[in-house]
């Protein structure tokens, strides 16, 4: 009898624990609900991302930016990956194509009286360093930031996998440090050329005739920068100026958070790509473009009929100011 007792209770406790794991068992092993249509969908989410705006959960460490589980810039990541680069594929190639047309059409600028068998001296030493350290720290931070937006769609698929790895980190570091370089040059740039960069009547006559750029023997009369000429130092000041701070504030974040980063790092893409148009175009006029052009910032010593042609006042100026003790019949014989 006590054993039959027993074995009853046994039953019924066996059948009460079964009936609570039932009760408690999780609603998708009763089979009873759907789990997709009861699962929040990825688009809702995203909608209920406000921009600017994170979606985040409970975390109960100190940090609790770790909660965050979609971080805030929808609109930059749509920016930086397919705006950004469709500004700056068509600054690029829009200048160069442009450039080209040009040259088919107008050809080199040539001296129009020709070459002289005198010279005179344009910009001394530290003008062509201080030229040079901007310029050349320039084309690297060009070179090797251009690297951010299309190297993975067009050095990935040449390198593979492990090469671009390689450059990449290469690329990254140049780039971190040849910043430095340059914001040396682009001080250094403003202080010693600010003075004869300043807008006058003379560029207004300048632009005018398009800087005597679309006729021979056409040549607007202009100081030690011409018009042209005054537009690039702007360019590269201001320009140079908002990529340093962008650049300072990627390298040296500060506690403001995500939202700073993505603000200068659009502002640092944006100038750099209609920096590097802008310098294009500088690089054509100052190199094959134009004869002789090339030597202010070669040797320092431009052709004295180069000089008459494209910078009249300042040669007036400076053989008044020097008494010709600059212009050297002894000279080499202009190229």
């Amino acid at each position: 009898m006590t054993s039959m007792l027993s074995k009853w209770l046994r039953t019924g406790l066996f059948a009460l624990v079964f009936g609570l794991f039932s009760l408690s068992a999780p609603a998708f092993a009763q089979g009873s609900v759907n789990p997709t249509a009861q699962s929040v969908k990825e688009t809702q989410l995203f909608q209920a991302l406000k921009p600017g705006e994170a979606l985040a959960g409970r975390v109960s460490i100190p940090n609790k930016a770790a909660g965050n589980l979609i971080q805030p810039g929808r609109d930059w990541r749509a920016y930086n990956q397919e705006t950004l680069p469709k500004i700056g594929a068509i600054a690029i190639l829009g200048v160069i194509a442009l450039l080209v047309v040009f040259y088919l059409v107008r050809g080199k600028i040539r001296i129009d009286a020709g070459p002289s068998t005198m010279k005179i001296l344009r910009f001394g030493a530290i003008d062509r360093f201080v030229h040079w350290l901007t310029a050349l720290s320039f084309l690297m931070l060009a070179i090797t930031g251009a690297n951010v937006t299309f190297g993975k769609k067009i050095l990935a698929p040449i390198l593979g996998p492990e090469g671009f790895a390689a450059w990449a980190s290469f690329a990254k570091l140049i780039h971190n440090y040849v910043g430095f370089a340059f914001m040396v040059g682009v001080a250094l740039t403003f202080i010693i050329w600010v003075k004869d960069n300043m807008p006058s009547a003379v560029d207004a006559k300048w632009f005018a005739a398009a800087g005597g750029l679309l006729s021979k023997g056409s040549h607007p009369p202009a100081r030690r920068f011409n018009g042209g000429q005054k537009i690039v130092f702007w360019s590269v000041v201001i320009g140079g100026v908002l990529m340093s701070i962008s650049g300072w504030h990627l390298l040296f974040p500060t506690a403001e958070g995500i939202s700073e980063a993505q603000f200068h790092a659009t502002l640092h893409g944006t100038v750099a790509f209609l920096m590097t148009a802008l310098i294009i175009g500088h690089i054509y006029i100052g190199s094959v473009g134009m004869e002789g052009a090339f030597d202010a910032m070669g040797s320092g010593e431009v052709d004295l009929n180069w000089a008459k042609e494209h910078h009249s006042l300042w040669v007036k100026e400076e053989q008044e100011r020097k008494s010709g003790s600059r212009i050297s019949g002894a000279a080499q014989p202009a190229e």
